[in-house]
């Protein structure tokens, strides 16, 4: 088949089948695997963007490229590594991409994260939250049957007896890092002394092996202003660097010191024995990462570009000063600060309502819109709004060059 052939419709071919035109392989995604998106005669694949059905989630594939390529080069000079979270994207197609540009493995959340992404061919995950329900144990335990690489996290003593017995009983050796609290007392166990201990436990319980620990502090990441994000990030991680030097010097395995994210990813390095960065937004960037400021700007977050966008459709434009559209809450959360119409000065958009957006105009609007109309929201955050959707457009220029599905939506257990 050759290009001439519409890349938009099925072709027959035998009895009964169909054949489509499938553009090259592009990098993270086959051509078989885009074969699988021809749905009712038609392929969104090679389709202008503008000719998709709203509201829908795009990635610039540009500026995604370029954020994996800058957090790579940036971690690496630093002399640390990068594992992404997956609960970002929640895309198999975007974790390979990340592991194929040099990351060492990938976190999840969830353990139902965990086992989308060994199903589909992701071998190293480090599961960040604990899993303290028998069910879930159990799960992991099968999971870690399956994989050898899938590593867990555990923060209590009682929760790491119930790891040992579930591992001795699935027939397994599970990999397990101490989980420390960075100060928020959200997750994770006391630095210091606890976390020793702990350690210490871990080390000698049968069907585990020690490999380490973490130490995230989530609102270190958003911290406004580059130095006052250093000082916080720096300080919620010392005590944890403390706890790594003593876990070594008792002849535990520091080989994991997994902590930091976007906010502090040219940062994190600074801390004594890290080995890697905890980084998820970066790939796609948002209206909550924009406002935090960053070492080359001090008013907005330039350090990685705004790749992902919810596109979508004006339904009214009959009363002055405003514009409705197909893009609410459903389609973007009700988090803020609100969506940011990308491109454009002088306007506001809020989404609290179900179904609709809303446009307000200042006087100094740079344009204004008119029914049918599509323009592009940079989210407000992108981790809850990736939930919403089922697939990705990946775009670059104006062109439909991949649909990834979301095969981690909703996997919230």
């Amino acid at each position: 088949m050759t290009q001439s052939v519409s890349r938009r419709h099925f072709l027959a071919a035998g009895a009964g089948a169909a054949s489509v035109w499938i553009p090259r392989p592009v990098k993270g995604y086959s051509a078989a695997e885009m074969r699988q998106q021809a749905v009712n005669d038609r392929i969104e694949v090679g389709i202008s963007k503008w000719d998709l059905d709203t509201p829908c989630l795009c990635v610039d594939l540009d500026r995604l490229d370029r954020n994996l390529d800058r957090m790579q080069t940036t971690v690496a000079r630093n002399g640390i590594a990068s594992r992404p979270h997956a609960k970002t994207h929640k895309c198999p197609a975007i974790a390979r991409l990340q592991l194929a540009t040099g990351s060492v493995g990938i976190c999840t959340a969830k353990i139902s994260e965990a086992e989308v992404m060994f199903e589909h061919g992701i071998e190293q995950v480090l599961m960040t939250t604990v899993n303290v329900t028998p069910r879930k144990i159990r799960r992991a335990m099968r999971l870690r049957k399956r994989y050898e690489s899938f590593t867990q996290a555990v923060d209590t003593a009682a929760n790491a007896r119930d790891l040992s017995a579930a591992a001795t009983e699935a027939g397994v050796v599970a990999d397990i890092v101490v989980d420390i609290d960075p100060g928020g007392h959200r997750t994770g166990i006391t630095a210091g002394a606890p976390a020793l201990e702990l350690a210490q436990l871990v080390d000698t319980l049968p069907g585990l092996r020690l490999r380490g620990l973490l130490c995230y502090d989530g609102g270190a990441q958003h911290v406004t202003g580059f130095a006052d994000r250093r000082r916080r990030a720096l300080g919620s991680l010392e005590a944890a660097a403390e706890t790594a030097v003593q876990m070594t010097r008792a002849g535990l395995d520091t080989g994991i010191f997994s902590g930091g994210g976007t906010g502090t990813y040219n940062i994190d390095h600074e801390t004594s024995g890290l080995t890697d960065v905890q980084v998820g937004s970066y790939v796609f960037m948002d209206a909550q990462y924009l406002a935090i400021g960053g070492a080359e700007d001090p008013e907005v977050y330039t350090d990685f570009e705004t790749a992902l966008t919810v596109l979508t459709t004006v339904l009214n434009a009959q009363y002055a000063g405003r514009a409705t559209t197909d893009a609410g809450a459903k389609a973007n959360t009700i988090n803020r600060p609100w969506p940011v119409i990308a491109g454009e000065t002088g306007m506001t958009y809020t989404a609290g309502s179900d179904e609709f957006g809303t446009i307000r105009y200042e006087a100094n609007a740079s344009r204004v819109y008119a029914v049918g109309d599509k323009l592009e929201l940079i989210v407000s955050h992108c981790d809850p709004v990736v939930n919403l959707y089922d697939q990705l457009y990946g775009v670059r220029g104006d062109t439909v060059e991949v649909v990834w599905p979301i095969a981690g939506r909703g996997k919230s257990i």
